[in-house]
């Protein structure tokens, strides 16, 4: 093993990977503010009760609200972010290897410390985790560092087909009984669980802890596995061609462009549809179809606009500020839930399920002001996150540099 075993130093950074995921993170947030906020099944179902403000108040400007965050940010952020989660994988594999050292033991350290802050994100503040979710996918993707991006893509289609797939059968031979239990609870389970939230920390156990086992056993293998999992290896095929790290031409990322506007019409007329059918449980089932395959392709028309946009701005402002929040993301995903749960969770403000759809999209734009000001002002001094110095120290095994030299 070579002694220069450290993390990529910034000189050797790709500045448009990290502008694409300081912009996924911060959108990420849009949709997080949701689950933060209100109960669960709002994410699901936002239409859930709605002449109740308890559970969203859905009417007027609060419904466009909803609208405006379901068609341009409700799975769009975390599909870029899973891509370029997946294409960070091989990045850290060849770069440790070019070093001369051992990347695949590297990397399951690496993912095993991702899963344990995880679970102590998910079990001790918010059961909307996401870190363990990419760590058991990141166990599994790493097996497959050696495929070509064809064999990769292949692969991910299959992936990505699976659910989708499961919810049409679902809805042709079940109808709307199949997820009636999700989409239409008891009341009193909204208010149960509003009343928790707004309890203490001890009293918010009994739903977040779970909530985050479900999310993490029988919600990982029958769901989300399968997207994260398939997202990840197209992210990994858009890396090995180029895609992703900003070498193709300015037509490549123009027509992913294109893609993107295609994906914003499908989600739109998945709106019309399931609105046409009254929000029923039956339509639900192929409404989300719309949405599955859009942000698919509305994610790919978010890196092409973020792509060219930092090939001509590569020095400018805003690429910087989306670069250094991209280069600090764990933290400052991490801070998200901090800052959140103390606003609406009942150990700090109590606010949970008053605060109106409009209300939470002003808190994001103060947040997303906060974390692009500190994680700028950070990174003149330091060369990590806090939070990312801590998972490198642990990886590597010993204190990494934090103060820029000179």
């Amino acid at each position: 093993m070579t002694r220069d075993a450290g993390p990529t130093p910034p000189s050797e950074r790709i500045v448009s990977l990290d502008a694409l995921r300081g912009f996924a993170l911060l959108g990420i947030f849009l949709i997080n503010v949701w689950v933060f906020a209100m109960p669960e099944q709002t994410l699901l179902n936002p239409n859930i009760y709605a002449d109740s403000t308890v559970y969203g108040e859905f009417s007027g400007a609060n419904y466009w609200a909803w609208f405006a965050g379901h068609v341009f940010a409700q799975s769009k952020f975390i599909t870029l972010f899973s891509a370029l989660f997946g294409a960070g994988v091989l990045l850290f594999v060849e770069s440790k290897e070019e070093k001369g050292q051992d990347a695949v033991r590297l990397h399951y350290r690496r993912t095993a410390i991702l899963i344990a802050i995880g679970l102590l994100h998910a079990y001790l503040l918010w059961y909307g985790d996401i870190l363990v979710a990419y760590g058991l996918s990141g166990l599994f993707i790493v097996t497959l560092r050696d495929w070509d991006a064809k064999r990769l893509a292949g692969l991910a289609v299959v992936f990505l087909a699976f659910v989708p797939l499961l919810e049409l059968f679902a809805a042709v031979t079940v109808g709307g009984e199949a997820i009636a239990g999700q989409w239409m609870p008891p009341e009193s389970v909204l208010r149960q669980e509003v009343a928790t939230y707004r309890g203490g920390w001890i009293e918010q156990m009994s739903h977040r802890v779970s909530s985050s086992f479900q999310r993490q056993t029988t919600g990982f293998i029958g769901s989300s596995f399968w997207r994260i999992g398939g997202v990840m290896l197209l992210g990994m095929a858009l890396y090995r061609n180029g895609v992703l790290t900003g070498e193709r031409s300015d037509r490549l990322y123009r027509w992913l462009v294109g893609g993107g506007v295609v994906g914003l019409a499908l989600v739109v007329a998945g709106v019309a549809y399931i609105e046409a059918n009254d929000w029923s449980a039956g339509a639900a089932l192929y409404w989300r179809q719309f949405n599955y395959v859009g942000s698919l392709l509305l994610a790919g028309g978010y890196l092409g606009a973020v792509t060219l946009y930092t090939r001509r701005r590569s020095d400018g402002p805003v690429t910087n500020a989306l670069a250094a929040v991209g280069r600090t993301a764990f933290t400052n995903y991490l801070l998200q839930t901090v800052i959140a749960t103390t606003i609406f969770y009942g150990h700090g403000l109590g606010l949970f399920g008053s605060v109106s759809r409009v209300e939470q999209y002003a808190l994001v734009l103060i947040v997303w002001a906060v974390q692009i000001a500190l994680s700028v002002l950070w990174l003149r001094r330091y060369r990590f996150g806090p939070v990312e110095w801590v998972w490198r120290t642990l990886t590597y095994g010993e204190a990494q540099p934090m103060r820029k030299s000179g």
